[in-house]
């Protein structure tokens, strides 16, 4: 993670970036992507850190671009793009463990943070209530979609 981004580095980043954002509005029109419940079909793109240390920026800057449409603002574009990063490099540093395990941070992370988040700024529910939905939301949307993805990328050695 500590050498210089290549063009190709930064093109790969981008793109993982746009297809997030992308993503994340096709679930916010079908109100998936933002508050408890929460299904956003971008968050497959979590298994990428598992490929390749260049996912880190693009999920991260993809999240940050998501949560300009998010009803919780400002606060969700620092938060909820806090989260992506931290659980981005978490991934990526538990790449080598079994994908159960290193697909967790995703999950807990941003249980945590967004749960936090909608627990604090809305009236929908207390932080145990959005930390269950949230953290079932990510896992549905990691494992369910994320896994089929992560061996579909490594049958086919894009990364």
């Amino acid at each position: 993670m500590n050498k210089k981004m290549s063009v190709k580095d930064l093109v790969v980043a981008a793109l993982i970036a746009a297809l997030y954002a992308v993503l994340t509005y096709v679930s916010a029109a079908f109100g998936l992507a933002y508050g408890a419940v929460q299904f956003r079909i971008s968050e497959a793109l979590c298994i990428l850190p598992l490929f390749t240390p260049t996912a880190i920026y693009g999920l991260t800057v993809g999240c940050l671009i998501s949560n300009i449409g998010s009803t919780l603002g400002v606060m969700d574009m620092l938060f909820g793009t806090a989260a992506s990063l931290l659980a981005s490099v978490l991934t990526y540093l538990l790449r080598n463990k079994s994908k159960a395990v290193s697909l967790l941070p995703p999950v807990i992370i941003n249980a945590l943070f967004v749960g936090a988040q909608v627990a604090i700024f809305t009236d929908d529910a207390g932080f145990f209530a959005t930390f269950l939905y949230v953290a079932l939301g990510q896992a549905v949307v990691v494992y369910g979609l994320g896994l089929p993805l992560s061996h579909i990328i490594k049958k086919t050695k894009i990364f």
